[in-house]
């Protein structure tokens, strides 16, 4: 008997998703539903000794109870929960748990890096439009780390996870994100992200022509302000971001203040104030690897988790 769809919650330190998804004839997960809601449970994670607020807490209760309740019509054979960084990081991240567990009957699995790195890389492996990538970087970028990943023939080789998600860096190099983006916090967040990419060894030697795929909010909201600018759907935006468009998007975006941000057509208002801090990552990480652009996937850490599941 064919066992029905799992629905994977993630619950990460800017945003909480859900994928109810299933086995598809060719033996990849297959969409049923998905869901995002910006929840930004992460507040303070560049702490020394992070801690996740009340407030932070309660939305993220409140998204997860939401997005179980959206997933329940698709009548999922299992669900599970896993947490990454905010969650993992924090000091009192098992209350965090013990809320989510007495509001929804459901345990959360605390991801570690080097696993959340693992699944991201299964479920970039799942997009059929990456299907003849041989040799390719993975970069998912999140609101607490940044995860990087190498394939060779398409196998995985090292993959890490650092500390580098765009509200962390946020906290740290930018005083005061109501105001426009200064260069100096471009800059500064530049030579931090070099700096940690190299201290970690990261293995930037795939053969010339490797390309470089991207995934996380960052690079979804670049096409979904392009969508917004050329007035078509979503799908229908190029998946490839070069990095000089990157670049202008920061110049102009980074330009404004806060709430001008908060206004600007395809840019989520909960994402205005990391935004910028998340180009300039992006672009520090291009300017690491001599990389030219990424190519978007939506196929990440909920991705590699169904996947997992629906094989057992």
């Amino acid at each position: 008997m064919k066992a029905g769809p799992v629905a994977i919650v993630d619950i990460g330190s800017n945003s909480i998703k859900v994928l109810v998804a299933r086995r598809s004839r060719s033996g990849r997960p297959e969409a049923v539903f998905s869901e995002t809601i910006e929840a930004r449970i992460g507040a303070g994670i560049s702490a020394r000794r992070p801690r996740l607020g009340p407030g932070g807490m309660a939305a993220g209760v409140a998204a997860i109870r939401s997005l179980l309740q959206m997933a329940a019509p698709f009548a999922p054979h299992r669900t599970f929960l896993v947490a990454t960084s905010a969650v993992r990081d924090a000091a009192n991240g098992a209350e965090f748990r013990r809320r989510v567990r007495a509001a929804t009957g459901h345990s959360v699995r605390i991801l570690s890096g080097s696993g959340e790195a693992a699944l991201i890389g299964r479920g970039l492996r799942c997009d059929p439009a990456l299907s003849r990538l041989r040799n390719f970087y993975v970069f998912d970028l999140g609101g607490g780390s940044l995860e990087c990943l190498s394939f060779r023939a398409r196998v995985p080789g090292r993959a890490i996870s650092l500390p580098l998600g765009c509200v962390r860096l946020t906290e740290r190099f930018v005083s005061d994100p109501s105001r426009p983006f200064a260069s100096g916090a471009a800059a500064a967040i530049g030579t931090h992200v070099r700096s940690s990419l190299a201290a970690a060894g990261f293995d930037f030697g795939l053969p010339a022509g490797a390309a470089a795929v991207g995934a996380g909010g960052t690079l979804s909201t670049v096409r979904a302000i392009r969508a917004a600018r050329d007035g078509v759907a979503f799908g229908r935006t190029d998946p490839y971001i070069p990095v000089g468009e990157l670049r202008l998007l920061l110049e102009r975006i980074g330009s404004l203040s806060l709430s001008r941000r908060r206004t600007y057509p395809g840019l989520p208002a909960a994402r205005a104030d990391v935004f910028p801090a998340a180009l300039a990552t992006l672009i520090a990480v291009a300017g690491a690897g001599r990389l030219d652009g990424f190519r978007h996937s939506l196929y990440n850490l909920r991705w590699g988790m169904a996947a997992t599941e629906l094989q057992r």
